[in-house]
């Protein structure tokens, strides 16, 4: 028996996790300061969710759904993306007005696995719905760049975008869908059999980037309304001192997405894909799933691309290691003490050797090593910065005037 995880998948374990932690503390923060709680939502769901919201020709339906029929004959998907399944819970709920909502968890497509492009892969995001306004959108964007600002994503760019809306995109798309004709042979397949189907996705395709050559701009057929409110987005960005870049081929890669759109960028992200995260605005997902009108906004980030552009860095897990000199018993009861004081720490339960306790210690990366002597109740603190002794019931005040 092999002990790899399933091909496209890792395992994630100490001390690497301990990297995750602090940025997925680091999103909770922010998520908590603009008032967004926590939302979860089943790893499955009806195919059809994903059919009608996601869109049909969309490759994330067509070629990257892990799809299979339960014991019931339902058909059923695993998550490829997570704002399909938010609407869907909120307007379970019989939810009216303003809602709010974050989640983090992993998702699954069928992806050619590579670095930043896992078939298992982890994201954090957030979605407010049943609001319209441009200051909602500017909002949600400016969530999602002080999350990654403050997380330390290197050369970080936000591209954004307007898709229009149904008024008046349907004279952009049929200018589109005429450039693409005059290139049609210049195109792959798969572009070529979206051109009257979806032409927006061509402009979301890779392969055919040159090939589309200069096409149409979408923001040259905006509706007075939809100008509008696009201006009023990039004007409050400015206000909010969020920079930003405009990219008239961003499309995103699901259909639902209706007048602003962004994206932001990993400039130090050497993988094929260097988006670390997107989102939009998405007014008719809510009836393209079969609900009541429902407008919203939101976002979607990709933490394994972020820790890549972190680094992926290893920190320690821990505020201290206990080393004791008495044995595992009473640093049992030690530990006990300090960890319901409020101090991350660990201990060796073996009664290994003082020597052996300070090698694992060194190993768990613990910036502070406390010695436990047993005699009366003092505990030798030791830093990089030199040693003292403190009464053990002072041990957890110390560690919060560090912070």
């Amino acid at each position: 028996m092999s002990f790899r995880p399933p091909k496209g998948t890792d395992d994630l374990i100490a001390p690497r996790s301990a990297g995750w932690q602090v940025v997925l503390a680091t999103w909770e923060d922010w998520t908590r300061r603009y008032g967004y709680p926590l939302v979860m939502t089943p790893m499955f769901e009806a195919t059809d969710l994903f059919e009608r919201g996601v869109g049909d020709t969309t490759e994330v339906v067509t070629k990257q759904m892990y799809t299979f029929e339960d014991g019931g004959g339902r058909s059923l998907t695993l998550r490829p993306e997570g704002t399909a399944p938010v609407v869907r819970a909120y307007l379970d709920s019989g939810g009216q007005g303003a809602w709010k909502g974050a989640y983090a968890g992993p998702f699954f497509r069928y992806e050619r696995p590579q670095a930043g492009r896992r078939r298992q892969f982890f994201q954090v995001g957030i979605e407010y719905l049943d609001v319209t306004s441009p200051e909602a959108d500017a909002e949600v964007i400016e969530v999602g760049w002080r999350f990654l600002s403050d997380a330390g994503v290197p050369g970080l760019t936000l591209l954004i975008n307007s898709l229009g809306d149904p008024e008046c995109r349907p004279r952009y798309v049929e200018a589109l869908r005429s450039h693409l004709k005059d290139r049609a042979d210049q195109l792959s397949s798969d572009s070529q059999r979206l051109i009257d189907r979806n032409p927006l996705r061509v402009l979301d395709s890779k392969v055919d980037r040159a090939a589309v050559g200069e096409p149409p701009k979408m923001i040259d057929y905006l509706c007075d309304a939809c100008a509008s409110h696009y201006e009023s987005v990039r004007s409050q960005l400015d206000a909010l001192e969020v920079s930003y870049k405009q990219d008239d081929r961003l499309v995103r890669g699901l259909d639902y997405y209706t007048r602003t759109t962004f994206e932001w960028i990993g400039g130090e992200l050497n993988t094929a894909q260097n988006a670390v995260g997107g989102g939009g605005r998405y007014d008719g997902l809510a009836e393209m799933i079969g609900g009541r009108a429902l407008p919203g906004v939101g976002f979607a980030l990709g933490l394994d691309r972020i820790m890549l552009s972190l680094g992926d860095p290893e920190v320690g897990h821990l505020d201290a290691y206990l080393v004791s000199e008495t044995g595992a018993e009473e640093a049992l009861i030690v530990a006990s003490r300090l960890r319901a004081a409020g101090v991350a720490v660990d201990f060796d339960t073996e009664g290994r050797s003082v020597k052996a306790q300070f090698k694992s210690a060194r190993k768990l990366q613990a910036p502070v090593i406390l010695v436990w002597k047993g005699d009366g109740l003092d505990v030798d603190i030791q830093t990089d910065d030199g040693r003292q002794t403190l009464p053990l019931e002072e041990v957890a005040e110390w560690f919060t005037d560090q912070v």
